[in-house]
């Protein structure tokens, strides 16, 4: 049997053709010597890497080595991959002559996708998502969607419940760490010391999975006891619960430790069986099936230089103090919190990801190809393939919208409305001129007044538009956030 060659993101056994299949293993320092990854998140991978190799123990070749194709060409043998999940790595294993296999760890395959995406004039997820809900046959009742609609998006949109710190929610089973991890960490020291390998972000207590055993069981523990009140405020934020009903799953699945499709099968039987409500279970279930696998396809279905597309034409660099996470620095209530997260856990869920920090990257115009690479690299779950559509496409609107309908762009009210963080901040979210103006309202009517001309087609910007035009102080508006620019609001 040809030995499988694993990159750190295919540590689940469905990478694997047979349970005694022999495996390679590699663990290459240039990749941190490349870029500055978050400290946690170096950790995470290197832990579960390491994890891996000792649970197969002499089924695997591990071997540490400078670069990946130093470790193959010692080797000498014969090797299988599953396709890797960004182009370079895809370039290295068929430079290296390694038999390249179809992909794993995801629901819809590439000719799915391509017969479904070839001929239209846009891409939207959530076409694709019910076409992959009709042809997997989740959450159907025959030929229509479970309840009579296919997205319950509308039900899922709840503020925080007024006067509480926390959601009510059993906290999942917490990760001990053991020798690995301690090992881990004296390495990443090390480098540190004698190799001039930097990080950003602080080391912390191991978040997240590491190992398939340590998933499973966060699997079943949200299945059981955090999806029925995931739904109503996933898309709330609270200062104190960074993690609200979250699964915190979403680092597992791009390890490869979960296939999706266990999931999104035990969500199901969670509603089949009256322990879980819909919109809750179908609210998870269009993240892994919808949003998941629509960015990993978009990823290669788009021409390589999509990363680099730019149609705003937002120019100015990511600020120092938002790139080295110092959320110190930062009087914004939601910014602060949210960067400071960020540069303790390496984890936020997707609305301050969306709607803290890409909506003031992409009213500040910083460079959408450098958010994408911090995206990548500030968070445990960040990919290449993860980041490109979901940052340069969704977020930043770089696209022009080749992938959404309209920038996620929003002021204060929206922040004040689904957070608890407006009432303790310096900054008034109804104020947009003076020493209050809240630094959101003021720069979501700039970044309006700044591309009028390019959003003045798009029927979604309607409403905002003549809402700019009604506005009698937008030239002071307009100098005030000339003024701030990319400075820590």
């Amino acid at each position: 049997m040809t030995r499988r060659w694993l990159f750190a993101d295919q540590l689940g056994p469905h990478f694997l053709d047979d349970p005694a299949q022999p495996v390679l293993l590699v663990e290459s320092k240039a990749v941190f010597r490349r870029r500055a990854f978050h400290r946690q998140k170096a950790h995470l991978v290197l832990s579960a890497l390491r994890h891996r190799a000792a649970e197969l123990a002499d089924q695997a070749v591990f071997v540490r080595a400078e670069t990946y194709a130093e470790a193959v060409r010692d080797l000498g043998e014969p090797l299988s991959v599953c396709h890797p999940t960004s182009r370079a790595a895809r370039g290295l294993v068929q430079r290296l002559g390694a038999e390249l296999l179809p992909p794993r760890g995801f629901v819809t395959a590439p000719p799915e996708f391509v017969a479904w995406a070839n001929g239209r004039r846009g891409l939207r997820m959530e076409d694709f998502y019910r076409d992959a809900r009709r042809r997997l046959d989740i959450l159907m009742d025959g030929t229509e969607p479970a309840g009579g609609t296919w997205n319950l998006d509308a039900e899922n949109r709840e503020p925080p419940p007024r006067g509480v710190t926390r959601l009510d929610v059993e906290e999942p089973p917490e990760i001990r760490e053991d020798d690995i991890d301690a090992a881990v960490r004296e390495d990443l020291d090390r480098w540190e010391r004698d190799d001039g390998i930097t990080f950003i972000g602080r080391d912390g207590p191991r978040l997240f999975p590491a190992t398939r055993a340590e998933a499973v069981e966060r699997l079943r523990h949200f299945v059981g006891h955090r999806l029925p009140a995931f739904g109503p405020h996933e898309d709330a934020m609270l200062a104190g619960d960074p993690f609200l009903a979250h699964s915190r799953l979403s680092a597992a699945f791009n390890l490869g430790l979960l296939d999706p499709l266990e999931a999104v099968e035990q969500a199901e039987a969670a509603y089949r069986g009256g322990r879980a409500g819909l919109a809750s279970v179908e609210g998870f279930v269009r993240q892994l099936i919808g949003w998941r696998d629509f960015v990993w396809h978009l990823y290669w279905y788009f021409e390589p230089g999509y990363r680099r597309a730019n149609e705003l034409k937002a120019s100015k660099p990511v600020p120092r103090w938002f790139a080295e996470l110092d959320a110190d620095a930062v009087e914004a209530r939601c910014l602060s919190d949210v960067l400071a997260g960020v540069r303790d856990r390496g984890w936020v869920h997707h609305i301050p990801r969306l709607m803290v920090l890409g909506n003031y990257a992409m009213q500040r115009g910083w460079r959408p190809g450098a958010m994408a690479d911090w995206f990548h690299r500030a968070f445990v779950d960040g990919y290449e393939w993860v980041m490109t559509a979901n940052v340069v496409g969704m977020s930043q609107y770089a696209d022009a919208g080749r992938m959404s309908t309209k920038p996620y762009a929003a002021g204060g009210a929206y922040i004040n409305r689904m957070s608890d963080y407006c009432g303790g901040c310096r900054y008034d979210p109804k104020v947009r001129v003076g020493d209050d103006a809240c630094p959101y309202t003021a720069g979501y009517w700039a970044f309006l007044d700044r591309h009028e001309e390019q959003l003045a087609n798009n029927h979604r910007m309607r409403r905002p538009m003549q809402g700019l035009h009604r506005l009698t102080d937008l030239e002071a508006l307009v100098e005030q956030e000339q003024a701030r620019g990319s400075r820590a609001p």
